[in-house]
């Protein structure tokens, strides 16, 4: 989860990534920061994320981010 809170505070410092989870309702991240996610998540984790695990449900806190990376390291 440490690397993970590292990522999304080098995208956007200013939030509390351990209290927040509308990040998609409220628009604290926007596609290109998904996309950028996806990229330093697959890099970071080694894992690849499924085009299905793409929703706004995975991606509105950094716990439903970790959850899902968890998911996916347990399907590989």
């Amino acid at each position: 989860m440490k690397a993970l809170l590292e990522i999304l505070e080098g995208l956007h410092p200013e939030v509390d990534f351990d209290s927040c989870d509308t990040l998609i309702d409220d628009k604290i991240i926007d596609s290109f920061d998904i996309v950028t996610l996806i990229a330093d998540i697959s890099d970071e984790y080694d894992i690849t994320i499924p085009v299905e695990e793409i929703t706004p449900e995975n991606f509105n806190s950094a716990k439903a981010i970790y959850a899902m990376i968890e998911r996916i390291i347990e399907e590989e």
